[in-house]
């Protein structure tokens, strides 16, 4: 059974073809969107309000 010549002649040359085609139609990279860090921060003050809840707890108990 015999296949395409070209790829028989030149396994990698569809391979360089490929990264050459990409290295000259690259498109901008669409940019990640930005997690707000407000939810951050609320998370923070809470876990810090749950540790001072139960420092106190412990110590007045």
């Amino acid at each position: 059974m015999s296949y395409n010549n070209e790829e028989e002649l030149d396994p990698a040359g569809s391979t360089q073809k490929f990264q050459r085609f990409v290295a000259e139609n690259r498109e901008e990279e669409e940019a990640e969107p930005r997690r707000p860090i407000l939810v951050y921060v609320g998370v923070g003050v809470a876990a810090l309000l749950v540790i001072g809840l139960i420092v106190f707890w412990v110590l007045t108990a």
